[in-house]
């Protein structure tokens, strides 16, 4: 198969994994958490257990595909990693950081608030939930700018 074929199946996979990941965080950042504000606090964090557990697969998957489809993307396209533009540079940093914000959500405020939604303990799983949401919102804001530097990334950078 020609270099294109392989480069425009990587572009498609790496986009689609960043829309699905950042779209996901701004729907439930925007979106849902503002739409649940007049829900008791106990169905508030059931549903925000229930709705993670959904959607983290997804991230998961773009966690993994990301970085694949970007390296591969660097090889295919620009030869090596000197010969890519600065805005890939910065992008696979972004990148990297959401990774590990990611990662560490996952790891433990995630954790946590299953731990606490499992056994009723509501503080505790607000708490959680709290570490969650900045998290979210952090990472919202850094792939809203990976982005943004994506799209226009080459004309300026």
């Amino acid at each position: 198969m020609p270099e294109s074929v392989f480069s425009a199946a990587a572009n498609v996979l790496h986009t689609l994994s960043a829309v699905i990941w950042v779209g996901g965080m701004f729907f439930a950042y925007v979106v849902l958490r503002p739409s649940l504000g007049d829900h008791a606090p106990e169905q508030r964090l059931i549903l925000w257990s229930r709705v993670f557990q959904r959607f983290f697969p997804w991230v998961w998957l773009a966690v993994i595909l990301l970085p694949l489809t970007g390296y591969a993307t660097i090889f295919i396209d620009f030869g090596e990693f000197a010969n890519a533009g600065l805005y890939i540079h910065v992008m696979q940093g972004i990148g990297l950081v959401m990774i590990a914000l990611f990662l560490y959500l996952f790891a433990v405020p995630f954790q946590h608030l299953k731990k606490a939604v499992a056994g009723e303990d509501w503080p505790s799983a607000d708490k959680s939930l709290a570490v969650i949401r900045r998290i979210v919102g952090a990472n919202l804001h850094l792939g809203l700018i990976n982005v943004a530097i994506g799209a226009s990334g080459r004309f300026w950078l």
